[in-house]
């Protein structure tokens, strides 16, 4: 008789080794494990991408780009939709000029000024969740391009009653 703690006594070949299925299951739960953790290797190929070859960074770039050629296009269309300057001399020899704002100018630069702060709005959304960093940007342009189309918007409105 001999103690169970015996190193003479044989444990039977299979309790050493796991059956076929409880490996398989091992294996492919490993697996699983491997692509839902990120090893340090992928971290750093993933943090070594240089930021403006990211998507998100080119939508965001886009949105800017999109929301300072609509301001251009705002004042393009200011030019066109304003009175005429009437001079002291047109005055003097009675020339009349146009002195009411053009509608249908004024109506197409308050749409691309709405345009304008909605897409100023978006972007400042997406680049607060995408900073973290101490060293990432702030984007003062994005706030200048909002504080402008907020203010021309109620200027008109307050202005021209639209």
């Amino acid at each position: 008789m001999g103690n169970k703690n015996d190193s003479n006594t044989q444990v039977s070949q299979q309790a050493q080794e796991p059956s076929a299925t409880q490996s398989d299951a091992d294996r492919s739960s490993d697996a699983e494990n491997e692509r839902s953790s990120m090893t340090y290797e992928q971290l750093a190929e993933r943090r070594s991408t240089p930021r403006s070859k990211t998507p998100f960074y080119k939508v965001m770039l886009g949105l800017n780009i999109v929301g300072w050629v609509g301001m251009v296009v705002v004042l393009i269309l200011f030019h066109y939709a304003r009175p005429d300057f009437i001079s002291g001399v047109q005055q003097y020899w009675g020339i009349k000029g146009d002195t009411s704002w053009s509608e249908s100018h004024l109506s197409a630069m308050t749409i691309m000024l709405q345009v304008c702060l909605i897409v100023s709005l978006i972007s400042i959304i997406m680049r607060a969740r995408r900073n973290r960093r101490q060293s990432d940007s702030f984007g003062i342009n994005l706030f200048i391009l909002f504080a402008i189309a907020a203010i021309s918007l109620i200027t008109l409105a307050t202005t021209l009653g639209l």
